[in-house]
């Protein structure tokens, strides 16, 4: 290290223009990145309300298939 040290202030604004820079560069991989977790968070509420639901029998299942 060469013994000068950054202070939290000045660390912190240089952690926000480099995420300005990243969306101003890169939005295409901001937006995949968004697209992804939106995702991981709706499948994650259909675990959850599948988890809460009464189960039903595999022919029930397929019985309703079939009428499609």
């Amino acid at each position: 290290m060469d013994g000068r040290a950054i202070d939290d202030q000045r660390l912190k604004e240089l952690v926000k223009a480099a995420v300005v820079e990243l969306i101003e560069e890169r939005r295409d991989l901001v937006l995949d990145l968004l697209e992804e977790a939106l995702e991981d968070v709706g499948l994650a509420r259909a675990i959850e309300e599948g988890a809460a639901t009464p189960l039903v029998r595999r022919a029930e299942v397929l019985q309703l298939l079939d009428r499609k």
